[in-house]
């Protein structure tokens, strides 16, 4: 049984609370020393395995109102509190009415009892992953620790001079592919940023937000509900649940009254250290109509910007190679045609 290191445990009643423990006990210098948690799904995992440490605990559930969802109307922005629980994000109904895609992206997240305690705040920012890192303490010990632990070497691909672990979350190139923004917190004020700018492609450093800040809320605009827009999520992993995913794929697209894009949004996930805006293949279809042939090239562009490692299930050529299958697909789903979706893997 591997079991949870020592710690002290500081529940917060308040955003102000928490992001003052988290300066005053040096989460800027030192951010091994203490972390934030709400469900805990990613974070104890981690901490027993040994991947990360803490000598304090912030802990956030205790927050009033931090779990709140907020939808006042069609033309109003949907504010998710970052203790919401993925299952009440899933299932809230302004959320399935409003951003179909996004209840489906993160009701595909692992299974009913860790959506029932993982927070949406903490999947945004869920610890990148990689074969070689994520395994027990022993395990990595007796072939020498990564890149991305204490070692020099990342074992994916040894002669590179960074880390190349994969991002892990399904609802962050959904968000990004909708414009969404996150609310960061800390000592100094708040600020808010673009989901897609919380990211940075560094397997290790994976976030902009600064260790001493907290994320207090997820905003997705209005002019991204279906109302506005036509989006769709698609993902692959071994099974069709519990797995993380292999890749996904996220596409928001704005369509004239005749159907021609004019603007589109795609976001790759699983396929590098952070949501991956495949831009090439949304400028292909802008100014184009929905047609076999359009999204099959913008598809085929795709391909080019993704470059799957070895880090994870499936072989990566092999992942690479499906990359514009299901880029095609989102985008079939997005104009109403037909795809060869199968069931079992999104």
């Amino acid at each position: 049984m591997l079991r949870l290191p020592r710690f002290t445990f500081r529940p917060a009643k308040s955003l102000d609370e928490a992001a003052s423990i988290l300066a005053t006990e040096g989460a800027g210098e030192s951010p091994e020393r203490v972390r934030p948690v709400a469900g805990g799904t990613d974070l104890w995992p981690n901490m027993k395995r040994r991947h990360q440490t803490a000598e304090v605990v912030v802990g956030l559930g205790t927050i009033p109102g931090l779990a709140a969802i907020h939808a006042d109307g069609p033309e109003s922005e949907v504010r998710l509190g970052a203790t919401a629980t993925l299952t009440d994000v899933a299932e809230h109904p302004a959320i399935r009415a409003r951003y179909p895609a996004l209840a489906e992206a993160v009701e595909s997240i692992s299974s009913p009892p860790l959506r029932n305690m993982g927070t949406i705040g903490g999947n945004v920012c869920v610890d990148t992953r990689c074969t070689y890192y994520n395994q027990t303490e022993e395990w990595r010990r007796s072939i020498d620790y990564c890149m991305k632990e204490c070692g020099e070497t990342c074992w994916v691909a040894p002669s590179s001079p960074r880390c190349w672990a994969h991002s892990a979350s399904d609802s962050a190139p959904m968000l990004a592919a909708l414009g969404a923004r996150v609310r960061l917190v800390s000592s100094d004020g708040e600020r808010t940023v673009a989901i897609e700018d919380l990211y940075r492609d560094d397997g290790i450093d994976y976030l902009t937000k600064r260790p001493d800040e907290l994320v207090a809320e997820i905003l997705v605009p209005a002019e991204s509900s279906r109302d506005h827009l036509v989006s769709s999520f698609h993902k692959l992993r071994r099974r069709g649940s519990i797995d993380f995913a292999v890749l996904s794929v996220a596409a928001a697209l704005r369509l004239a009254g005749d159907g021609t894009v004019e603007d589109a949004r795609i976001f790759l996930g699983a396929v590098s250290s952070r949501p991956l805006p495949a831009d090439k293949a949304a400028a292909a279809l802008t100014g184009k109509k929905l047609t076999d042939e359009t999204i099959a090239a913008a598809a085929k562009l795709a391909r080019r910007g993704a470059t799957p490692m070895d880090n994870t299930d499936f072989q990566a050529q092999w992942r690479g190679s499906v990359v514009p299958v299901y880029v095609e697909r989102a985008l079939r789903s997005c104009a109403g045609l037909a795809t060869d979706r199968p069931a079992p893997n999104r």
